[in-house]
């Protein structure tokens, strides 16, 4: 009778890895791997070594296994300051006007997804429009807010899609999934490519860029910049395709998107190549002091600021989830105090606001503030 007894638990033991295996191996969410021939050619790069994409700096990641299951509590410790308590003030976009822009311009949808209209051309940033930053909804938290401030299907025809790197809460399937019929290119890190050709993109709607590499596309001139992060959608495919930031730039207007990533010397190193930038879309927020090498605390992103020479910055990678155990508003805050030391200019618009890249209007309204 015991010995049935202990049988019960080991069967539930067992059929959780088997579950675990089947869904690792069977969802879609994972993507793909790069080829073998792939990997054959990331070997001749300088940034790729023993199978694995590097950082351009030593770069301490400090989670290995067992540090990261001891963080699990506090991760998931129900702390009220980690998400708004009062309905966050989203502002609806007019499919109407977006079909026809009267001037550059871009729409933050909270995190780092953007829409820029840029010359004419529609162009998505990271746009993770999902619910959950995670392969399955009980792996992560929700959205701070119910309704994204347009549909995808009601989003004009795209003429690219960026993506900095293919973790969740940037690469979403769903969100390509509903996109790939409306757009018309893809541009990601080498080895990105493999999981949007699993997901059914045709592999001529692809472009691949290394660090440092450029394209023009539609008369809007891009660069593929490093970044000090990492990569990895399984359990055994970390640093398996490469990271980075974007360098978009049209006839009068130029912007920078960090993507995520700790600070470095590569900031300096793409201002003094790319810039000056009208605007740079920096990553603030989902720091901790066991991963600092890899996301930007707040006084650095103010500080990367002024190494890619912007004349003004705007403050991403916060306001729709809680990826680390910071305070919701504690990016922002943190960053306007030591931009306002260092004089650099903060622009903070509404999720859903369209903010114009040329005129005078200062988006500085605190909105995250409860009325």
């Amino acid at each position: 009778m015991i010995r049935y007894l202990l049988l019960i638990p080991l069967g539930i033991i067992v059929f959780l890895i088997i579950s675990v295996g089947l869904f690792v191996n069977l969802s879609p969410q994972f993507g793909s791997n790069p080829s073998e021939e792939q990997r054959i050619e990331f070997e001749k790069l300088p940034h790729y070594s023993e199978g694995k994409f590097q950082n351009l700096i030593p770069t301490e990641m400090s989670m290995d296994f067992g540090k990261s299951l001891r963080l699990l509590p506090e991760f998931f410790k129900n702390d009220p300051s980690r998400q708004p308590d009062f309905e966050l003030p989203i502002e609806k976009v007019n499919s109407i006007q977006l079909a026809e822009p009267s001037t550059n311009n871009l729409i933050w949808f909270g995190h780092s997804a953007f829409l820029i209209q840029l010359d004419g051309k529609n162009i998505l940033l990271d746009p993770m429009f999902g619910d959950v930053p995670a392969p399955h909804p009980w792996l992560g938290n929700k959205r701070f807010f119910d309704e994204l401030p347009i549909e995808i299907e009601q989003l004009p025809n795209i003429d690219m899609v960026l993506f900095s790197h293919d973790h969740y809460d940037h690469l979403d399937y769903e969100s390509v999934m509903r996109l790939k019929s409306k757009t018309k290119m893809f541009l990601v890190p080498l080895g990105v490519g493999a999981h949007l050709e699993s997901w059914g993109i045709p592999k001529e709607n692809i472009q691949e860029l290394d660090w440092w590499d450029e394209r023009s596309l539609n008369g809007i001139q891009l660069a593929f910049a490093p970044s000090r992060h990492f990569s990895g959608r399984g359990l055994s495919n970390r640093f398996s395709t490469l990271w980075g930031s974007w360098v978009i730039k049209g006839q009068n207007d130029s912007i920078y998107f960090s993507g995520d990533g700790g600070y470095g010397p590569h900031f300096k190193e793409i201002g003094e190549k790319y810039g000056p930038f009208d605007l740079a879309l920096l990553e603030c927020g989902q720091y901790n002091e066991n991963w600092k090498e890899i996301h930007m605390v707040p006084e650095e992103t103010a500080q990367a600021g002024l190494d890619v020479n912007a004349k003004q910055i705007m403050p991403i990678h916060w306001g729709a989830f809680s990826l680390a155990m910071h305070g919701w508003t504690e990016p922002v805050d943190r960053l306007l105090i030591k931009a306002n030391e260092l004089e650099v200019s903060v622009q903070t618009p509404l999720i859903g606001e369209t903010f114009y890249l040329r005129g005078e209007e200062v988006y500085n309204r605190k909105w995250w503030i409860r009325p």
